[in-house]
């Protein structure tokens, strides 16, 4: 079973991509990757939601 199965889904469903997000938490995207395998501490997964929320109104704002 994969870990971080709400994390995961909310990039899908904000139709990113993982470099994207991992390029905000200023990390290289296979670094990202490998910090999704395992359970993020719930305060990790307040900051990367707030980041996928802040690219969200990028693109709608057309700041993309």
């Amino acid at each position: 079973m994969q870990n971080n199965l709400d994390i995961r889904k909310s990039i899908i469903d904000a139709k990113l991509r993982y470099w994207q997000v991992a390029n905000a938490l200023g990390i290289a995207d296979n670094q990202f990757s490998r910090k999704l395998r395992y359970e993020l501490p719930e305060s990790d997964k307040v900051k990367i939601r707030q980041i996928i929320a802040d690219l969200v109104g990028d693109e709608n704002s057309g700041g993309g």
